[in-house]
């Protein structure tokens, strides 16, 4: 389908790029045209299925979920008010051990749906079942890169590598990179086979890191240095990847992430509901590392909402540092579109340009959190929400727009099953 949106803002975010008023065009899955105004009788000619008047409205690139654990919407607002280690060993693991890979399919789809909401248009998901996860997103159209989470309690490194090659060859919609829960679930051994997988394939690893203090202390404890030092020792990094949360690194740790290009993905709202503590994002844009936002999953967020995380990211910076200018919007924003997509391997899809993938959010700016229209970028990040999510569309095809999901089957259906998967796991 060609759909053409004229009368637009066009922020492309593109190296130098202004925003400007223009015309955008998708083909199929991609953007074929971005740039000026194009003559009324163009419309004709290009052949074009739709044209959408955006009146003045804002398009950029969809936001990057580049950290979550989509089908933990079962125990949204279920575990709360705990710090880390309880929440886990007491509300989430039990729980989820009763999971099936239908409850999966299901959770996953409520939380695809709020993404849409968000502007959303791709997430970097780190759970189980895959394939139903999988099924859900292809059914849905929205873009997933799956994450490895093998750990002591299940998983290994040969299955890993198996999910690697089959979802890799799935087609541009998904995609898999190599991962394990965190230093302090996973035994030396597997660590130790993962990062030989990992030389092997000249594929990059995520994995949760420093995301409490005591899980750096630990690994003190354990192995006499950070986990950080520890999987760098390992070679698990000579190929890229990165760390989730990544609240406690230290300098010796921010310079390996900077030395081997690693992406330090923070999860503000997570942080600061678990208390776990503020990442020092001003230290690490210092040390030179590449950074990316996350919502975390919805059950210690407990939304999946990119604004707030947005807005926390650089307030959280601004008053623990007790300084207003630290970490300006421009580079939020472009943590929360550019860079998220690079962390998860999408470069396809981290600007608005000829050629990309055609995954966009279009910004209502008539809304009154919008007005007056001073400076747009900076109206996202410390007054935009989720109201202001006009449209998403995912690989050319428009999944939401003014209130309503193209997803191919009502919200309700969703809500209902979610409801039910609650009820018999939590009572």
């Amino acid at each position: 389908m060609k759909i053409h949106f004229t009368n637009a803002r066009i922020m492309p975010m593109t190296s130098g790029a202004d925003i400007f008023y223009g015309d955008l065009i998708t083909d199929g899955e991609r953007i074929v045209y971005c740039g000026e105004a194009l003559a009324d009788d163009s419309v004709v000619a290009a052949g074009s299925d739709r044209l959408i008047d955006c009146k003045g409205n804002l398009f950029l690139p969809g936001f990057k979920n580049a950290h979550t654990h989509s089908a933990m919407t079962f125990l949204r607002s279920v575990a709360d008010d705990l710090p880390l280690d309880r929440w886990l060993n007491e509300q989430v693991f039990p729980r989820e051990a009763k999971l099936t890979g239908e409850d999966v399919y299901w959770l996953s789809k409520l939380a695809f749906l709020e993404y849409l909401t968000s502007g959303i248009t791709a997430d970097f998901d780190m759970y189980f079942h895959t394939d139903d996860f999988v099924a859900a997103a292809e059914e849905y159209g929205f873009r997933s890169v799956l994450c490895g989470s093998i750990n002591k309690f299940g998983g290994t490194v040969p299955g890993m590598v198996d999910s690697y090659n089959k979802y890799n060859a799935m087609g541009p919609l998904i995609s898999y990179k190599l991962g394990f829960h965190a230093e302090y679930t996973t035994e030396l051994s597997m660590m130790q086979e993962l990062s030989e997988a990992a030389n092997t394939l000249k594929a990059p690893v995520y994995t949760h890191n420093a995301e409490t203090r005591l899980e750096v202390e630990g690994c003190i404890e354990r192995y006499g240095k950070t986990p950080t030092v520890l999987m760098d020792e390992l070679g698990m990094f000579n190929y890229g990847g990165g760390g989730f949360h990544c609240v406690f690194l230290t300098e010796e740790d921010k310079k390996i992430f900077a030395d081997r290009g690693l992406f330090a993905v923070t999860n503000p709202g997570s942080n600061v509901k678990l208390a776990s503590g503020v990442a020092d994002l001003v230290g690490l844009e210092k040390a030179g590392v590449k950074m990316a936002i996350g919502t975390d999953g919805p059950a210690s967020n407990n939304c999946l909402d990119m604004f707030r995380e947005m807005f926390l990211a650089t307030g959280l910076q601004k008053v623990t540092r007790f300084e207003p200018e630290a970490l300006p919007y421009a580079t939020v924003l472009d943590m929360a579109c550019v860079q998220g997509a690079r962390a998860m391997g999408l470069n396809d899809c981290d600007c608005l340009a000829p050629g990309k993938m055609a995954d966009l959010v279009m910004i209502d700016l008539h809304r009154p959190n919008m007005q007056p229209v001073a400076n747009v970028a900076a109206n996202l990040v410390y007054s935009g929400s989720k109201e202001n999510v006009a449209l998403t569309m995912i690989g050319g095809k428009i999944l939401y727009e003014k209130g309503e999901f193209f997803v191919g089957e009502e919200p309700g259906i969703v809500y209902d099953r979610a409801n039910a998967i609650l009820k018999r796991i939590v009572g």
